[in-house]
């Protein structure tokens, strides 16, 4: 039995991993669970599984949560240090990671030094303090876990005596994208699409902005720069493969000239579950994938002018220090301006390049760093989108 600690269990990745604990009573025992606002949610959470702690994000939500739940033999809490708290608590075997932004980086922290196994789906983590991050995951000897779609994959696709790292039989790694809405438009289209249009991921079921980085590749960015953390090694180490199908999650290339694939019907249980029972696999109640329906699988280049985000990050990784959490603050202030109709879709990686090209870049010696370089990066693209300085 795998006591768990949920982070984010109002989201999609909590959805999915509670779907799982469901499915697999004998095996999972939620212990905790955190999330920012989603009240409603979070009260249905508490009735279905009746965990020992819950903690919201701020006062308010969590007396209305404490109101709702009256009669239950749980424990209410709020705020960012009572989710590092629920996070490394001793008697936690599992911490899933899955709070969206910086919100998730102190929490995400505390379980690793706690020594907790990690499911990690929380990008700002490794994108931002990757080297921090990493370098305390083998100070406390911590099993790190990526439950993305494509890293979890990656990992399958490793040798089994080599987790975690890249050894000399390894090739490259093929990063899979499915390139999102827009991978068939011209330029002069993407000048004029909206975000209604952005948000309409072809594959996956996503949040807002989540999606518009898939629409843009900034997300397929980020997740390079987090596989360089994961799996040591550089952005030229990787290549990016556009596949719309999103049937192939990711491959590892050998220098026998093998390639070993990772495919499956994408549903998120499937990492999720993979990094809950690893080394063992359970069941996910997810449609096993059959070939003769998906006939055919295509795999193309990304193209760099429509989408120049991808070269952007890997910049951002070569520069090093802060300046990976730079580019993720400017391009979650480029892309709340595009949903607010106040950008166009390409303006978002211009104003990206500006605020990287322009923003000091200092050390990742402590979170302290990574905050201070995200609040001068969001202002300098703040100041960009109002001086219209990007046209």
């Amino acid at each position: 039995m795998q006591n768990i600690c949920l982070l984010g269990a109002t989201g999609s990745i909590g959805t999915s991993t509670l779907d799982l604990i469901r499915q697999h009573p004998d095996r999972f025992n939620l212990v905790s669970v955190a999330a920012n606002t989603s009240v409603e949610r979070m009260v249905e959470i508490c009735h279905a599984f009746k965990p020992e702690t819950v903690v919201m994000g701020d006062e308010k939500s969590r007396d209305a949560v404490a109101e709702a739940c009256l009669g239950l033999s749980i424990q209410f809490d709020f705020g960012a240090d009572a989710m590092s708290a629920v996070a490394a608590d001793a008697k936690v075997d599992q911490v899933v990671a899955a709070i969206v932004g910086f919100a998730g980086l102190t929490s995400t922290l505390a379980a690793i030094r706690a020594g907790k196994r990690i499911l990690l789906a929380n990008k700002e983590s490794l994108v931002t303090a990757g080297q921090l991050f990493m370098d305390e995951v083998a100070k406390y000897n911590v099993t790190l876990m990526p439950i993305d779609s494509e890293h979890n994959a990656i990992y399958q696709c490793l040798p089994q005596n080599e987790r975690g790292a890249v050894k000399r039989s390894v090739e490259k790694i093929l990063l899979t994208a499915s390139g999102g809405p827009f991978r068939d438009f011209s330029y002069e289209q993407m000048l004029a699409v909206t975000p209604e249009q952005a948000c309409k991921h072809p594959n996956w079921s996503m949040g807002r902005k989540i999606s518009v980085d898939s629409a843009s590749m900034m997300n397929k960015g980020l997740e390079l720069i987090e596989a360089c953390w994961l799996f040591a090694v550089e952005p030229d180490d990787i290549e990016v493969v556009v596949h719309p199908q999103s049937i192939v999650h990711s491959m590892v290339s050998y220098d026998d000239g093998s390639v070993i694939a990772q495919m499956g019907n994408p549903d998120m249980k499937v990492p999720i579950a993979y990094g809950m029972t690893w080394p063992d696999r359970v069941t996910t109640q997810v449609k096993p994938l059959d070939l003769f329906e998906v006939s055919r699988l295509d795999f193309s280049q990304p193209d760099m002018e429509r989408f120049p985000n991808l070269q952007l990050a890997a910049d951002a990784w070569y520069i090093g220090g802060t300046a990976m959490a730079s580019l993720n603050a400017a391009n979650e202030i480029a892309v709340d301006a595009f949903l607010k109709n106040n950008i166009g879709f390409l303006d978002i990686a211009k104003i990206n390049s500006e605020v990287l090209e322009q923003t000091a870049v200092f050390p990742v010696s402590d979170l302290d760093a990574v905050f201070e370089a995200d609040n001068m990066a969001r202002q300098k693209a703040k100041d960009i989108i109002n001086t219209k300085a990007f046209l």
